[in-house]
């Protein structure tokens, strides 16, 4: 099997897609029927396979949407923690003299 790790989902569905489009059409040229008849079932099948198309895409479209979101409120949860720690820096920093400060014998 080969490796799919880059692999994006559009480019899976899209492969499956014209996969199973190519095997419909070799099946129907191949079989014995008229002309028209076999012209009627490729146009059939294209318009199957344009609105399967449209539908996967619909899917991914809505999928990526809901990760994008994920991500910006994660992206949002650590920047609001990265301001909690630099706050909480600040206060320490300035309720606390630097370390020897105040000491006896200390230079100055």
């Amino acid at each position: 099997m080969g490796d799919n790790k880059g692999s994006s989902a559009m480019e899976v569905a899209f492969t499956f897609l014209i996969g199973a489009a190519a095997g419909f059409v070799l099946g129907i040229l191949l079989a014995p029927a008229s002309g028209k008849e076999t012209r009627k079932k490729i146009k059939d099948q294209a318009a199957k396979t344009g609105e399967m198309a449209k539908e996967s895409y619909e899917k991914i479209s809505r999928e990526a949407e809901k990760g994008i979101l994920v991500v910006k409120d994660k992206a949002q949860e650590g920047i609001d923690a990265i301001k909690d720690f630099i706050e909480k820096k600040k206060e320490e920093f300035t309720n606390k003299p630097p370390a020897g400060y105040g000491e006896e014998g200390s230079k100055e």
